[in-house]
């Protein structure tokens, strides 16, 4: 096999790495159970990292899933510009931040959306 082909098939075992863990997110989004959890908001930007939303899930102490959600940390990654859920995050009255997470059997909860609780209601953000 010459170089042309090894950088060929290198190039389609990475593709193959990539495009199997989208897979799997996925399917662990499709088949795991979901849940809207309140949240507590932490550090919102590092300049190293980029711009996120640090997100502590503070779960009732009824909930099914308690011990599974009760202070775990998760990050919400935002775009470049101001985000409504930043905006309303400041002054006096902070908005009640709320995030849609998916509970893969194993590892940490994964966010998938943010959302705010109005009227008893978690009504979902759109994050643009």
């Amino acid at each position: 096999m010459n170089t042309f082909g090894k950088g060929i098939a290198l190039g389609t075992l990475q593709c193959v790495l990539v495009l199997s863990l989208a897979g799997k997110l996925l399917y662990d989004r499709a088949t795991c159970p979901r849940v809207w959890v309140k949240t507590v908001r932490r550090d919102p930007e590092l300049p190293i990292r980029g711009r996120y939303l640090a997100l502590e899930l503070m779960p009732d102490a009824g909930d099914p899933y308690f011990t599974k959600l009760d202070h775990q940390q998760v990050v919400y990654f935002v775009p470049e510009h101001l985000t409504r859920v930043e905006q309303m995050n400041r002054g006096p009255v902070a908005a009640e931040i709320w995030a849609e997470v998916t509970l893969p059997k194993k590892g940490p909860p994964r966010p998938i959306r943010l959302g705010i609780k109005q009227a008893g209601q978690v009504a979902p953000l759109e994050v643009q």
